[in-house]
């Protein structure tokens, strides 16, 4: 019997609460923090056209806490322009650190605005 700890996962997915759709092409990194506090990546991937991010590797066994950025500020741009809005994106991207514990899955949504954003551990 291994006394390995399984490994936990990550998922996430990005909604547009302005304009109640998905978040397709926001670029997202994630990153474990290792023993000596450094942040270092672990994978990336792109939001799919249902705003859906599910290709993320699984985490190191002895990772406590992960970190997904999401670059939003291309998606923002396009999406303001869309709008007829002007200026940068306020948000140019958003960083999300939490915890996690081996052998779960942890499935973090961000719902993005122009000008606000929520997350919450999903299922």
């Amino acid at each position: 019997m291994s006394s390995e700890k399984p490994a936990a996962s990550v998922s996430t997915h990005v909604l547009d609460t302005a304009t109640g759709r998905p978040a397709g092409g926001v670029a997202v990194e994630l990153s474990v923090r290792r023993a000596d506090g450094a942040w270092h990546a672990a994978g990336a991937a792109v939001t799919d056209a249902d705003g859906r991010c599910g290709n993320l590797p699984a985490l190191p066994a002895e990772v406590t806490h992960a970190r997904l950025v999401f670059a939003v500020e291309p998606y923002l741009s396009r999406s303001q322009s869309r709008e007829r809005r002007t200026g940068a994106a306020f948000f140019p991207e958003v960083t999300v650190a939490f915890a996690v514990a081996p052998g779960e899955h942890h499935h973090v949504p961000l719902l993005l605005s122009p000008f606000g954003y929520s997350v919450y551990r999903g299922s």
